[in-house]
């Protein structure tokens, strides 16, 4: 129990935290990964410790159904769809992008779990934001109609309840840091829709761990993103009936411009980490972070000799969507020789 609330075990926990010596010479930095993308169930990722407490909260309710919003190539769909099937429940994504024209990459693997998709594409009146909520909105009264009981989980997995899986996490990564003699590293994650970031910094805030903290936003926020995590914060210790107030340390340099967008200096990490450690990160999330680190140790920001942890947060499958898998396709011919 965490904060008085129960989880569902459905990972194998701790996941790795594993050195990384080819790099860590590269660089100059002692540099380790946390491997958040070997959490085993649904192809892995970081969604599935929030969806461990989603889950049982689904559960206690009585729920038939689990209904959640994102991306049409969204990593948290894929894994919400993943501990549905696992638990015997049933599961729909919501999604207010366009479709792509093919069924890849995430959008494949809903569907060899039987969890269909709702697009609502763009229509020249609706923002993004107000079309996912009214995809969500039709696609839980659908179900509804049709007798279900559904529990809806927001994008990403991020709302208060959800942000004891990195709570769960910090601790984790604390005793880890220790016995591996780096417990003032500095951790470094993705920001998208902020619970990953937020369980951390109020987990190591509230356990005293030494670990720094610093996120990364892999997209534009409409607002300040600071705004973003004090409002967040601040449901978070209400719902919990805590005061914590860790320092926020977020970084909106290398968000790239847009969310999910081909970036070449993003392939470029991504194919560094492959060639030096047989690490696949993936270009929306893991792959804009270690770019944006990259570029944090080339211009001194991390200083030489420092220890840090990469935080994996998985979505490996995100490398065959089509606009990316292009573009490496392109890059990477020279590889193929027919003799």
């Amino acid at each position: 129990m965490l904060l008085g609330r129960n989880k569902i075990s459905l990972l194998h926990l701790p996941t790795p935290l594993d050195h990384l010596g080819n790099i860590s010479a590269d660089l100059g930095i002692d540099l380790y990964i946390k491997r958040d993308d070997m959490t085993h169930l649904g192809m892995g990722g970081n969604k599935l410790r929030k969806l461990e407490y989603l889950a049982k909260d689904a559960m206690n309710q009585g729920a038939t159904m689990l209904i959640t919003e994102g991306g049409a190539q969204t990593n948290h769909g894929r894994l919400t769809a993943a501990v549905a099937t696992k638990l015997g429940l049933k599961c729909a994504i919501a999604t207010a992008d366009k479709y792509p024209g093919e069924i890849s990459s995430n959008l494949l693997l809903d569907g060899l779990m039987n969890c269909p998709v709702y697009f609502k594409a763009e229509d020249g009146i609706h923002s993004r934001n107000e079309r996912l909520k009214m995809c969500a909105e039709e696609v839980v009264a659908k179900y509804e109609a049709e007798g279900e009981k559904v529990y809806f989980i927001p994008l990403g997995g991020s709302n208060e309840l959800g942000t004891l899986g990195y709570y769960e996490c910090s601790i984790e990564l604390t005793k880890q840091s220790k016995d591996s003699g780096i417990e003032d590293a500095l951790v470094v994650t993705a920001i998208g829709s902020m619970g990953t970031y937020m369980g951390l910094a109020v987990g190591f805030e509230k356990e005293n761990s030494k670990l720094d903290l610093v996120g990364l936003s892999i997209m534009p926020y409409t607002n300040s993103i600071y705004e973003h995590a004090d409002t967040y914060l601040d449901s978070v210790n209400s719902f919990f009936g805590i005061d914590v107030k860790p320092k926020f340390n977020i970084s909106t340099d290398y968000d790239r411009g847009a969310y999910n967008n081909p970036v070449k200096e993003v392939r470029d990490a991504i194919y560094y980490m492959a060639k030096k450690e047989a690490i696949i990160l993936d270009p929306c999330y893991t792959g804009k972070a270690f770019a944006g680190l990259l570029d944090m140790v080339n211009k001194g920001k991390i200083s030489k000799g420092s220890s840090v942890i990469f935080l994996h947060t998985g979505g490996q499958p995100g490398i065959n969507t089509p606009h990316h898998r292009l573009e490496m396709e392109k890059e990477l011919k020279d590889y193929i020789h027919l003799i």
